[in-house]
Parts: structure tokens; sequence; C-alpha cells
């Protein structure tokens, strides 16, 4: 990436598809890219994709699935996020911050009232100044061969409606995690 960028600002679009090439594009080929090989778990792929390119190259995404959820034991519904990616050579110009806003701009005409997301404790403060709230409640998400786990990275969340009241009580998902 050029060092000489424009003054304008970069447009988040809505991405058809979100593939594995197109991840390698913006973080490169590694074995673990978002550095939680070492949890063991397996992740669903997400159903919504925005992203953002600079000069014909994707360089961030984040991307949205909607999640059955029990919390504090009632059944609802969360828009879960994940695969926020941010290419090393563009990381500290707000892009983040960028992908993720419209990304959850469209998550608001989803339905739930609340998102959900999973991260790495170095990112925590990053996503708080996003908005993002951490939770104290363990999560349990499943995972192949029918076991449950106790989520083992940071969980956050953040309202999506004004009117939304922070719930509480243990989350559990009904399904692999985002």
């Amino acid at each position: 990436m050029s060092e000489n960028r424009s003054s304008v600002a970069p447009t988040v679009m809505r991405l058809p598809q979100y593939t594995k090439a197109d991840q390698e594009e913006i973080l490169g080929n590694s074995d673990d890219p978002f550095g939680v090989a070492s949890t063991g778990l397996t992740w669903l792929p997400k159903e919504e994709h925005f992203g953002i390119r600079l000069e014909d190259r994707l360089v961030a995404h984040a991307g949205l699935l909607r999640l059955a959820v029990a919390i504090g034991g009632a059944a609802t519904e969360v828009v879960g996020v994940g695969g926020v990616a941010v290419a090393p050579s563009v990381r500290g110009h707000g892009l983040a911050r960028r992908v993720v806003t419209a990304a959850l701009e469209h998550a608001r005409t989803m339905g739930p009232e609340h998102a959900l997301l999973f991260c790495r404790p170095p990112l925590v403060s990053l996503y708080k100044r996003l908005g993002w709230h951490p939770l104290d409640n363990d999560v349990l998400v499943e995972q192949p061969e029918g076991r449950l786990v106790t989520m083992p990275l940071r969980t956050m969340m953040t309202p999506l409606r004004d009117d939304a009241r922070r719930p509480s009580g243990p989350i559990r998902l009904f399904s692999l995690p985002m």
C-alpha cells in the first residue's frame, strides 16, 4: 500500500461473498490469521459481508450471522459479528471502525436487539472504543459431535436498538461460534 493516500475516506461496500482468497488478500497466507487456533474451536462462516477496498485491494472485512441464543434462560436471537480483519499495512487508519460500523448499520435491519462478538484480549480496548461492552458471564457454544464448551475468548455485546436493555445472565449459543 502506498503511504501517499488520498484524502477521500474509504467506502465500505457490501460484498456478495467472502472467500478464503479474500481473507488471504487482507491477512496473508497464515495457518492462524485471527490468532485463535489455540482455542481448538470450529467456527461458522458468516452470511453477510462488508469490505473496504483501497487501490483495488480488499483491505478490511466484517461478517454477520443471525444466531439463536439463550440469555439468562430466555430464548432470543443476536447478530454475530466475526471475521473482522484489517490488512497489517493499513492498520491504525480507522478501517476497523468503518467496516464494523457499516456492518452494524445493516445488523440493525436484521431484527435482533443485540450484536455479539468474541475477541482476543488485546482487542477488547478497540471494541470498547467502538461501543461494545465486555460481558462477565461465561458463554457456552456448540462444537462438533454435540460438545458444549465455554468460549475461551472475551465475549462482547452492543445494542442494535436505542431501547434495547442490556441482558444479563449466562449465554448459550445454539450453534458453533461465529
